[in-house]
């Protein structure tokens, strides 16, 4: 019997849980109502799930037409989990929130009881798995577990509570990853390296071996994120000039999704660069660029001829008030170069972690060494919605590096390098939540 929150924590980590996370409901979290994860998109970013898309199903006669992706759920208990099949996610643009939707249905062994009723005080439960699974699980408002969750104080996310895997030793995550990097600033300089699959660190010499170093110092493997994974956070190095004023060497690429729509994809994206390229500016033969900066703020392009555009999203009120728009390249007659979804970037953006840390870095060589300062940027709570945002003020552009070469034996050969980037001075406009840390003040 699952009668305490260590023992549930226990089950989590045994089912695969490397995050977890607890929600209080009100009385209108129910199957009924659905259960509210939040305002804005940012639950997106906590709870894996799957593609994005829209639900034109007719129910009572009316067009639901709301955007959903489901989630992989299962129930767990001390007997073992249970798929609940049509858990699912619901986007709700013109608020915006998120809710959850169909954890019930088609499992025998949900907790109806709970799930059901309008009681205050209750607890959802949230497990993440590396898999993509979410684990959960329901505790009532006068069990043994909510009324310990209740008597010691969480960190939060959101509407979420960020709980440990175990109640044995340090519980705060963040607290945890700044004890990591207050070690990691006071070695100093430390030699270019990587981690293997095994978890040895093995000598690195190539140029981009900042963020692997600092990956292997925090005993990060590899793995399928775009940036090492700890506790929760993503961990990013960045390269300064110094550790006074601590100025970015470059700008930070957000994320990197391909064109969904457009020239780009009923032709080609070949063609799409033979058409709107120029030659190299450098003169290097048999190649055609496509570059330059382009936003909501930003006329032609002189080199393209195309511009940006944003469609379907108020940026005064915050709101998506068309899942169909998206952003596109558009020629001066109007016709559509390049176009990126809605759903195909959520898609992109959800895959961000939640919570990010910012570290600068210093580089000198021979041999390859890096040096991490002590002022690291926390940054929480990613949202979608924000990124529109500042998408439509121009703080986020698209910087796209495509080079188009033909090889000696004639054939064509594309590079795509498709960038959302920002500078870093805009980059808390990303998060709900950021501060920064001064590792020894």
């Amino acid at each position: 019997m699952i009668n305490s929150l260590a023992r549930l924590l226990a089950l989590m980590t045994h089912h695969g849980a490397y995050r977890v996370y607890a929600k209080k409901l009100s009385s209108n979290d129910n199957s009924k109502n659905q259960v509210y994860l939040g305002g804005g998109f940012a639950a997106l970013n906590v709870l894996p799930h799957g593609e994005i898309y829209i639900d034109t199903t007719s129910r009572g006669g009316s067009k639901q037409d709301r955007p959903k992706a489901a989630l992989n759920f299962l129930w767990v208990d001390g007997e073992g989990k249970y798929v609940a099949p049509d858990a699912n996610l619901i986007l709700y643009p013109d608020y915006p929130e998120v809710r959850m939707s169909g954890f019930l249905r088609g499992c025998r062994s949900a907790p109806n009881n709970l799930m059901t009723i309008r009681d205050e005080g209750r607890v959802l439960f949230f497990g993440v798995t590396r898999a993509g699974e979410v684990l959960g699980f329901a505790a009532a408002s006068d069990s043994a577990i909510s009324k310990e969750l209740d008597a010691r104080s969480w960190p939060t996310l959101g509407v979420f509570l960020e709980l440990p895997l175990s109640l044995d030793g340090p519980t705060d995550p963040k607290a945890i990853l700044l004890a990591q990097l207050r070690r990691i600033y006071g070695l100093q300089w430390i030699a270019s390296q990587k981690l293997t699959a095994t978890g040895a660190k093995a000598p690195y010499s190539a140029r981009n071996g900042g963020g692997y170093t600092l990956e292997a110092e925090l005993g990060v493997r590899p793995n399928g994120y775009a940036e090492p994974d700890f506790m929760g956070w993503e961990v990013k190095q960045y390269g300064v000039r110094d550790f006074i004023k601590f100025a970015p060497k470059s700008v930070v690429t957000l994320f990197t999704p391909e064109p969904t729509g457009g020239f780009y994809k009923t032709g080609s994206a070949e063609k799409f660069v033979e058409r709107f390229g120029y030659p190299d500016k450098s003169g290097k033969p048999d190649r055609t660029n496509f570059g330059g900066i382009y936003s909501c703020q930003k006329t032609v392009h002189d080199d393209t001829g195309l511009r940006m555009t944003l469609k379907g999203f108020d940026a005064a009120a915050g709101k998506i008030n068309d899942m169909d728009g998206g952003l596109a390249l558009v020629t001066k007659d109007g016709e559509e170069a390049a176009t990126w979804s809605f759903s195909g970037l959520m898609a992109h953006w959800n895959r961000k972690h939640a919570q990010a840390a910012y570290v600068p870095s210093l580089f000198r060589t021979p041999p390859p060494e890096y040096s991490y300062g002590s002022q690291i940027l926390l940054c929480e709570q990613t949202d979608f919605i924000l990124f529109l945002k500042a998408f439509a003020s121009g703080a986020v552009y698209y910087d796209p590096a495509l080079k188009l070469e033909k090889a000696s034996t004639g054939k064509l050969t594309l590079h795509r390098r498709s960038q959302f980037r920002v500078q870093h001075s805009n980059l808390t406009q990303m998060y709900h939540r950021h501060e920064i840390i001064n590792l020894v003040s």
